[in-house]
């Protein structure tokens, strides 16, 4: 289950459970659109891979698995990235497809 982190890895930027700039990779590394696009060209600093949009926990309690019972996340990794160590990574990956990588 996705623990849906309260903010960007990279600005720190709030990104609520309903919020449409969150992205994240496989490994659910979190940062906001904003990030992703003009930052990191959509190659994550951890782990290499791409973004897609996060998805949403469920408000309605219909079916028994909602926020109610599996509350979202509060950890929060503050971590700006460090351009000299992404560079190596950002240039391993920038021209393959995340679906490649």
């Amino acid at each position: 289950m996705l623990e849906i982190r309260p903010t960007c890895e990279n600005c720190n930027k709030a990104l609520s459970n309903d919020s449409d700039d969150a992205m994240i990779c496989s490994f659910e590394c979190t940062f906001c659109k904003d990030c992703v696009d003009t930052v990191l060209n959509n190659v994550c600093p951890n782990c290499g891979g791409g973004f897609e949009k996060r998805p949403t926990r469920p408000v309605n309690c219909l079916t028994g698995n909602c926020v109610e019972k599996y509350p979202l996340g509060t950890r929060v990794v503050h971590k700006p990235i460090n351009k000299d160590k992404f560079q190596k990574i950002f240039e391993t990956f920038k021209n393959i497809k995340p679906n490649k990588r």
